[in-house]
């Protein structure tokens, strides 16, 4: 029986399932290896077919309704007489009663290796095939991997490397190894079901066995039928050339503009004046008082020259009456402060809908409602509550929370990591997380997308753009709403549920997304990113000014997916020349305390002109001021003969060393394209993240601790190993602040 003929029986029955039966007809056509099998509808038809078969048999109840055949003893294992198939079947015809429709008869296959393999429909994202540790361990160690359908031959291949447990797929106690070609097959297999047959929203294959010799056999199965989950309303995607109306306006209207101090009326227009910007900026307030010495105009309309964008504070009920104002000053953007709307509930979001259909009619775009602000350091607009003002720069940054993106913005300020632009996308009533991706994609000035989600208004677009954006750029999001908690908070702040967060990490890697744990990751991965050329391997060359750094950095290495690799013979005849003979002649390269400045510098040369390694970690070289400093200030207040001017000399001496150290390292990385990533010895208040250098290509970048600065250099190996998987060539690849052309 053909596929459509299956589903169309089913379907005229009523039925929400196939059988057993009908379930592996339709997955054999797929290219599911599956147990051979007998339908009998008689005890005695059933035993004749275990006699065929040849025992031990396996005997099934059979039928429509029978979905849970386990839990109801309707399985029977081992059956290795007719008699004990007869008593079998006794059993199930009390147990299934009227729902039986007759036995599925099958030989029975030993294989102490189970998995379990499906299909099944999320909103978002559309059909997503698993595959994991299966039988009675599937949900006791939830060892499974997802992807988003469709799939070739290698995205299934690297399901199976995922597992944790696939070490059950080699050679097993005496069992053969699995046949690798078998399980890719199934699954293309399924995710071609799940694109064809728009019917099936649910396929169960479990266990699927692998016998001794490493054959893989479905021995149950479950096609479920119905409607698929639909997806919230889909906004109409935003042309990303009109994203210049909010990014770059050359005159601002702030409407519901006030003059009392940390009202958001007060502190968005304040921020942009004292960050310096050179466009006009009017204030709108209806009672057209002067505000912070500056004329005020009642209406938008009093406006006598030119608008571009329209940053917009008041009641929410009032913002529909204000468009038609927006439309006949000719103003194309509006930034929408004003909270009140989805967030709210059923009320709120019908008047969300009503304004974004009569502004997509006035062809006005809306950032928010219910957004924090944005920013453009580029153009020295800085609309944003928190009066934060990073310098301009390439990494992107868009956040679904104001609070945690004005925060993280601030840590970027001191950090030194420069912004490309900053928004807060509040409800994304128009413009949404999917269009922020679809014009950094495009956007030159980009090089590193920086993204805080706690939900997404169209799974499938969203892995769909960046997919295509992460081919030239890394995107790195952290998610909100991880966890049960986390998801009702998020539902709460903007209005709508996040999705499974197993599935939406599982797109976001098949997409090369890099995902932060933890808000700090997004800026260790952002000045990473930024700063440095990728590690084109994982063998990590560490150097540490003592022992006990380099130990703890080459543990976390292997904890992260790192190698750290012996030192050639050559490499450490060379090392010998340089350093005291009891140095430890291995990988970390210990500097045993010496104090020389030239030492450091030496060995880094020599270590990233090895052509056995990949990246250079060192630890403790940067920082020494401030010991020295601390040392100095103990000196003058005890010792009473002590040089000021000597000390201070020394002072100034580190302070040089420091910066010549930085250049010395950004040179020899344009010159090997390896990164190399600090740790300093102690960090101030004053301590940054990221060092330029003018004019040159690479920056420093250092981390106040190992395992940060082996997390950074672990994701961007694995979002290397990406880019190798989706075949981008090597002088496609954007690195360093610089998009590549």
């Amino acid at each position: 029986m053909e596929t459509r003929d299956l589903i169309k029986k089913a379907k005229d029955e009523n039925r929400t399932a196939l059988t057993e039966a009908e379930s592996k007809k339709l997955l054999s056509a797929y290219g599911l290896p599956v147990v051979e099998e007998a339908v009998a509808m008689t005890t005695e038809e059933a035993v004749n077919k275990a006699d065929a078969f040849g025992f031990p048999v396996v005997l099934k109840g059979l039928g429509a309704k029978l979905t849970h055949k386990t839990e109801m003893g309707l399985v029977h294992l081992g059956l290795n007489t007719p008699d004990a198939v007869r008593k079998a079947a006794h059993r199930i015809s009390t147990a299934a009663g009227t729902d039986l429709e007759g036995f599925l008869v099958q030989p029975h296959l030993s294989g102490r290796r189970e998995f379990v393999a499906g299909l099944f429909h999320d909103p978002q994202f559309g059909p997503i095939v698993m595959f994991g540790l299966g039988g009675i361990f599937t949900e006791a160690l939830d060892d499974v991997v997802f992807r988003v359908a469709p799939l070739d031959e290698s995205e299934a291949g690297r399901m199976l490397d995922e597992l944790k447990s696939k070490r059950l797929l080699s050679a097993f106690r005496g069992e053969k190894p699995a046949d690798r070609d078998a399980l890719v097959k199934a699954l293309v297999g399924l995710s071609r079901l799940g694109l064809e047959v728009p019917e099936i929203t649910e396929v169960d294959v479990n266990p699927l066995i692998v016998t001794p010799d490493g054959r893989p056999v479905a021995v149950d199965a479950l096609v479920i039928l119905g409607e698929k989950p639909s997806p919230e309303r889909l906004r109409p995607p935003v042309d990303p050339s009109k994203v210049g109306h909010i990014l770059y306006p050359r005159s601002v209207a702030f409407v519901g503009a006030s003059g009392g101090f940390s009202k958001w009326g007060n502190r968005l227009f304040t921020n942009a004046l004292a960050g310096g910007y050179q466009g006009e900026i009017y204030l709108v307030n209806p009672k057209g008082e002067p505000i912070a010495g500056r004329p005020v105009y009642k209406s938008v309309a009093e406006i006598p020259g030119s608008v571009d964008l329209a940053v917009v504070t008041i009641p929410a009920a009032k913002v529909m009456a204000l468009l038609p104002e927006l439309h006949a000053k000719g103003i194309k953007g509006m930034v929408l402060i004003t909270s009140g709307f989805g967030e709210t509930g059923p009320e709120g979001r019908k008047l969300e809908m009503e304004l974004v259909e009569e502004a997509r009619r006035l062809d006005i775009l809306i950032l928010g409602p219910n957004t924090m602000g944005i920013s453009n350091p580029h153009k020295k607009f800085h609309c944003i509550g928190t009066h934060t003002r990073p310098q301009p720069g390439s990494t992107a940054f868009v956040s679904q929370s104001g609070n945690m993106g004005t925060q993280l913005l601030a840590f970027a300020e001191r950090q030194g990591i420069g912004i490309r632009a900053f928004g807060g996308s509040g409800n994304e009533a128009m413009f949404t997380i999917e269009d922020a991706l679809d014009a950094f994609a495009v956007d030159e000035l980009t090089a590193t997308v920086l993204l805080y989600i706690e939900s997404v208004k169209n799974g499938r677009r969203f892995f769909e753009s960046a997919r295509q954006v992460s081919r030239r750029k890394p995107v790195v999001v952290l998610k909100g709403g991880r966890t049960e908690a986390g998801g009702k908070a998020a539902a709460s702040h903007t209005g709508a549920m996040a999705s499974n967060v197993k599935v939406f990490n599982a797109a976001c890697r098949q997409a090369g997304i890099v995902l932060a744990d933890q808000p700090m990751d997004m800026l260790d991965l952002s000045a990473a990113f930024s700063a440095l050329p990728l590690p084109r391997g994982r063998r990590v060359a560490i150097m540490t000014l003592g022992g006990g750094w380099g130990v703890v950095t080459s543990d976390i290495c292997s904890e992260f997916g790192l190698e750290v690799p012996t030192l050639s013979t050559e490499l450490v005849e060379r090392i010998d020349k340089i350093l005291p003979p009891f140095w430890s002649r291995a990988n970390p390269v210990d500097l045993v305390g010496e104090p020389d400045p030239v030492l450091p510098v030496t060995i880094m040369d020599e270590l990233l002109a090895w052509d056995g390694c990949d990246a250079v970690i060192h630890l403790g070289i940067f920082g020494w001021k401030h010991v020295v400093k601390a040392m100095v200030e103990s000196s003058l207040k005890v010792d009473p003969t002590a040089d000021p001017a000597y000390l201070q000399s020394l002072m100034a001496a580190l302070e040089g060393f420091e910066q010549d150290y930085i250049r010395h390292i950004v040179s020899l990385m344009e010159k090997h394209k390896k990164p190399v990533l600090g740790v300093g010895l102690i960090t101030d208040a004053d301590a940054r993240n990221v060092y330029e250098i003018e004019g040159a290509k690479y920056k420093g970048v250092f981390f106040p601790t190992p395992e940060r600065a082996v997390k950074a250099l672990a994701e961007m190996y694995k979002y290397e190993v990406w880019l190798d998987n989706a075949g981008v060539p090597v002088e496609e690849r954007g690195v360093a602040g610089q998009v590549a052309r």
